[in-house]
């Protein structure tokens, strides 16, 4: 059977290196500079690195591998892969879509504040209350609830994300994303890499790094610190939910796929050991400064660690415009490669499913991603709806959607061989027949008892002290919401496309077992 005509004139990714580095972009993010230092100190110290790593082999890099195998083999955003999976699949990719919408809308906030903070730390605007200044002078933030009060400090450079987000997905795969992240991800390496080495310099550093990295051997018989390790690596890796398939798709037929899983997962790793060493680094500077211990801090994970304790630690460092540039310029580029890989997800599913051009699906995507983005986290309120969004979004809907894609390819479609077949062929890295039980068995049980802990954990306690109605809306509402719309879509009919089931290279010859 011919290709369509969406399938033939295909963009691809210019070099094995553009599609890496674009990789390394989705996964580096801002969990990986605000998140894993405060888990890491939270769950043993340096003994936390052993579940870490063991989660990155186990699950991490192995369905890392499953997005790229379906992905490159399928030639499809999640929803026209898993179609081309198997049929009833679809659904599947369309929930991932969804999920890639509702988390693009509230990132895209954070890196409008990134941006104002990026400004305000020349000449240390923020002033000696940081706290105050982020929480009310800045986004003036009011209790749950719904407003229609825009800030303007979080609405202009919030435009500015979004115009340029538009830009470069209507640019195309080659002339646009590769380009940002062929720039950005060398820039984020020797910007953070300054910030680093300047923070090991100053006095007090020691002793955060001892905080950090002092083992806490005990850690390793608590299933909550093997849950955190899970977490973080799930999360960190931009893995299960769409992102890396509709990346994987741009390859061309016989590129590296499994050795540059194995490069992006170890980076991403890598990143974030050093967002540790800077983060706690500059952290032990304040105690040092304060006076205290390093445990006696506040704020260490999190938007507070980065817009509230990081700025109090720039205020009292030698030459603080600099530290501060380069801190909040990184979370910038990091933030912004990584809604970049979010937003063509579900601009190539559109555009696949509609048989919409590259730059009307672009354009459309980004101007409704917008306006959702200033109605919801550009308000009075929008720090509080971030909050209890990416809760849900991340810790329920990901987490589900990892656990039904792996059980539906391995055991319902059972493709998992074909699959490992696909990547053997293509790739010098070899999959054992280990990998199928992997995804198939270990990830999606462990990743159920990760699911289970929360969700007994948000129906018994609540989140954070919010109304029951606020929790209902904006935390079970967002999953309900990228249900519903998920089923919708797949239920509606391709255009464009006579026979979306297709797939789109022919059986490969020569696989390795």
């Amino acid at each position: 059977m011919a290709q369509s005509g969406t399938d033939a004139q295909r963009d691809t990714w210019t070099s094995n290196r553009g599609f890496i580095l674009a990789a390394i972009g989705s996964a580096v993010g801002l969990g990986n500079i605000w998140r894993f230092p405060g888990v890491a100190y939270e769950s043993g110290g340096g003994a936390f690195l052993i579940p870490y790593l063991i989660a990155l082999i186990t699950a991490g890099i192995p369905i890392l591998f499953l997005d790229y195998g379906i992905g490159h083999r399928f030639r499809g955003s999640a929803p026209l892969a898993l179609r081309r999976l198997h049929r009833r699949a679809e659904g599947i990719g369309w929930f991932q879509t969804m999920l890639l919408f509702i988390i693009s809308i509230y990132y895209a906030a954070v890196i409008a504040w990134s941006m104002s903070f990026f400004y305000f730390s020349f000449g240390t605007k923020w002033g000696s209350d940081t706290q105050n200044f982020f929480l009310n002078d800045y986004l003036h933030a009011a209790d749950p609830g719904i407003s229609s009060e825009l800030v303007a400090g979080v609405a202009w450079p919030l435009a500015l994300v979004w115009v340029l987000i538009i830009i470069v997905l209507a640019t195309g795969i080659s002339g646009g994303v590769e380009k940002v992240n062929v720039i950005g991800i060398p820039l984020l390496v020797l910007g953070f890499g300054a910030l680093v080495i300047r923070a090991l310099t100053l006095p007090g550093a020691t002793d955060g790094l001892n905080a950090l990295f002092t083992p806490d051997w005990g850690a390793l018989t608590d299933l909550d610190v093997w849950i955190a390790a899970y977490s973080q690596i799930f999360f960190s890796m931009s893995i299960a939910f769409g992102i890396m398939i509709a990346y994987a798709s741009f390859q061309r037929r016989k590129a590296n796929m499994t050795s540059s899983g194995l490069v992006v997962g170890f980076a991403n790793s890598s990143f974030e050991i050093l967002a540790g060493i800077g983060v706690f680094s500059a952290l032990g500077f304040l105690a040092h400064q304060q006076g205290v211990a390093v445990d006696q801090l506040e704020g260490l994970t999190g938007p507070i660690l980065s817009f509230v304790t990081f700025p109090a630690v720039i205020s009292q460092m030698p030459g603080s415009a600099l530290f501060g540039a380069l801190f909040f310029g990184s979370l910038v580029i990091a933030g912004f490669t990584s809604l970049v890989s979010l937003v063509v997800g579900v601009s190539v599913a559109l555009q696949e499913k509609f048989g919409l051009s590259q730059r009307t699906a672009a354009v459309s995507v980004g101007v409704v991603c917008a306006a959702f983005s200033f109605g919801l986290f550009a308000t009075t309120t929008g720090l509080v709806a971030l909050d209890t969004v990416d809760m849900f979004a991340n810790n329920v809907g990901v987490v589900t959607s990892a656990i039904v894609m792996c059980v539906t390819v391995v055991w319902l479609a059972r493709r998992g061989e074909l699959l490992r077949l696909h990547l053997n062929t293509v790739s010098t890295f070899k999959l054992g027949r280990w990998w199928i039980p992997l995804v198939g068995v270990f990830a999606p049980v462990f990743l159920t008892v990760m699911l289970v802990q929360k969700l007994r954990e948000l129906i018994v306690d609540g989140y954070e002290g919010y109304p029951d109605w606020y929790i209902g809306v904006f935390g079970w509402g967002t999953v309900v919401l990228a249900v519903v719309v998920a089923a919708g879509l797949a239920l509606t009919g391709w255009k464009g496309r006579d026979d979306p089931a297709f797939v789109a290279w022919p059986p490969l010859e020569g696989a390795k077992r």
